[in-house]
């Protein structure tokens, strides 16, 4: 099963790769079935395909949760690299999986909200850049409020 999560994954049809991320994420919000394949998740991090990066991202944020065994500090360095992806889109699917992140791992809100104040958003269109601002600042928001409710 293992080769067939990342084949799922990657596969050319979107649509069914999609589909497929959307069914883990969906599950991965009430147990922790998917949790076993952290490292596969994580291996497509950096894939070629801003599609396959927005998903990976999405599943690797919703099962932060059930990350007992602190896999997560193993690739938070390459999370946050997202939040500058060369690719807009996948910037803000990875700033808004982030607040997800956030609160589940709360040890990694300073280092998040210290990445989105030196995060360079000049080489993005001015028309995405305040789309971007604003997903920083809901996220900063979300983080915020658990960060006091947590206190």
């Amino acid at each position: 099963m293992k080769e067939n999560v990342v084949a799922k994954l990657t596969v050319k049809d979107d649509k069914c790769a999609c589909a497929f991320a959307d069914k883990i994420i969906s599950e991965s919000q009430e147990t922790d079935k998917w949790y076993e394949y952290f490292d596969d998740f994580s291996s497509l991090l950096d894939h070629p395909k801003s599609l396959v990066r927005n998903r990976v991202l999405n599943i690797l944020a919703a099962n932060a949760q059930w990350d007992k065994e602190n896999r997560f500090d193993s690739i938070i360095s390459d999370f946050l690299k997202h939040i500058t992806d060369e690719k807009p889109i996948t910037a803000r699917q990875c700033i808004k999986a982030l607040a997800q992140v956030g609160l589940a791992k709360p040890q990694y809100i300073e280092r998040i909200l210290s990445s989105f104040q030196s995060a360079d958003l000049s080489k993005y269109k001015d028309s995405m850049r305040p789309l971007i601002v604003k997903d920083m600042s809901e996220t900063e928001k979300i983080l915020a409020t658990s960060g006091l409710s947590s206190k």
